[in-house]
Parts: C-alpha cells; structure tokens; sequence
C-alpha cells in the first residue's frame, strides 16, 4: 500500500513539473490578441534544416510553410503587404507574411507556395548583399564564418522575377545588413536613405517600408526614416500590431521558428508570442 501511494504521488509530482514546463514553453495560458489586430510574420527562409546549425530557427521547411500558409487560408485570414496593411482599414483578420534579407529559397520555394494560395508576401531585401558577405559578423565578432554566410541569395534578376509575379512587395533591409547602433551618421544616411533610393532605381518600384538590421536600432532612426520617404519599420519584436503597438515606425512582428511545429505556430498567431521570452 506505502508503495503505491509512493508512486502515485512520485506520477502525480512528475505530472506537475511536466505541466509547469509546458505553461513556461508555450504560455497557453496567456490572453489572445483580439483577432481584427493584424499580424505581421517574419520568416528568413524556406528551405531544410542544416544539421547541427545555430541559426535553424531561421529555416522553415518547405511542408511547414506550405501547412501554415493553408492555415492561415482556412482560418480566414486576408494576406496583405505591409504597405497595403498601412493604408488600409483594419477590423477582420488581416496577415503579412515577410521574409528578411533576401535568399534564392524566396523564389524557388516559398513563392511557389504563395501563387498555390493566392497569398503574398513583402520582401525586406540588403540593396548590396555582396558588400558584407558575412552578415552574422556585422553583429558580433565570433558568428564569423557561420553556414549563414554560405545561403545563397537572391541576384537581381531574381529579385525582378519575384517583383513581376505581382505577389512579392518590395522593401529595404538597409544597404549592407548594418548594426545600425554601431555606425556614424554618415553611414547611418547611406544605409537608411540610400538603400531605398537604389532598390527603386534597380527595380523600377516604389519602396515605402524598411526593416531594421537585426532588429536594433537608435532613437533617431525611425524619424530619419520619415525624412527619407519610408512610412512603416518593422521590427524583430516578438508582439502582434495592436493599439499600444501602433508606431508604424515601430511595428512588431510574430516570429516564425523552423524548430517549432504548428501548435506553436497557432500560438504565436493567437498571442504574439510562444514562451514567456518569444
């Protein structure tokens, strides 16, 4: 009998720590963001997993993509660009995909599955992707040489394909992939103003929205991007568009981890977030 009621409770003790730390992983528990606040995802890629890389969280399988897309689809959401989010009137359930840097899986993998679902997407493309090929080292010194700096990305021509589609948005990523917290105001000019002036003149398209390096940035920054003609910034803050969250400037976006599955997708759709951290 000792022995039963040991192991009952020993079960009982396991089943809470079990639960604890699903509610600390996956915060189920936490009050949804009313449905008509529109949700901006960020993405990176759309390609597989490489084995024993840090930066996973970056690459979202072609089948998971394509899973979360239909999702979306089922449940009623209306896909914009960011810019059509800005300048349109909110109140149903309003989604825009982006994808940040400018990888060739953009094209060969995620548009696809966009035409399949009649869905678009806002490209926050580096104006010059070969004057840093090392992107993570722009950040810090010993993310060097990562298997980051080894995707392929996309070359002009690509980029004008994804633009012709007529479902590819275009906006800046900066000119270099810049710390912007890093650098001196000359700098700063070129990789705010003079990314957008070039990706207009490359692409023959307007460019009205950027998308801050890293997600950092200084307090002077959102203005000069006023000053140089943009009117929304998107940030790497793990939050949902809501009326405390409503700087243009300053718009948060729900991440979207190639590590997770879509319970943790369907999370972060309801909440903004999927752990107490994001």
């Amino acid at each position: 009998m000792n022995l039963s009621v040991e192991l009952l409770g020993a079960a009982a003790l396991l089943a809470g720590l079990v639960f604890v730390w699903i509610s600390f992983r996956y915060a189920w528990w936490r009050r949804g963001i009313p449905l008509d606040h529109p949700r901006i995802l960020m993405y990176h890629m759309v390609r597989e997993a490489i084995a024993g890389s840090r930066y996973n969280k970056l690459r979202v399988a072609p089948g998971l993509f394509e899973q979360q897309v239909v999702w979306l689809r089922r449940n009623g959401w209306r896909f914009v660009t960011v810019s059509q989010l800005a300048n349109k009137p909110r109140g149903d359930k309003t989604v825009a995909i982006t994808f940040d840097d400018g990888y060739r899986d953009n094209l060969l993998q995620a548009l696809p599955i966009l035409k399949r679902h009649d869905a678009c997407m806002t490209l926050y493309l580096v104006a010059d992707r070969d004057a840093a090929p090392d992107w993570p080292a722009q950040r810090k010194a010993a993310r060097a040489g990562s298997d980051l700096s080894g995707e392929t990305r996309l070359n002009d021509d690509e980029v004008r394909e994804m633009i012709a589609s007529g479902r590819v948005e275009l906006g800046a990523h900066s000119m270099t992939h810049a710390d912007l917290t890093k650098i001196d105001d000359r700098r700063r000019q070129i990789e705010l103003c003079e990314s957008r002036t070039r990706l207009e003149t490359l692409f023959g398209v307007p460019v009205h929205s950027f998308c801050y390096p890293f997600g950092l940035f200084t307090a002077k920054d959102p203005q000069l991007l006023r000053d140089c003609g943009y009117t929304t910034a998107v940030t790497t803050e793990p939050s949902i568009v809501s009326p405390e969250q409503d700087d243009p400037m300053h718009w948060p976006r729900v991440k979207v981890s190639g590590t997770e599955g879509m319970f943790a997708f369907r999370l972060r759709m309801r909440t903004g977030r999927r752990s107490l951290h994001g």
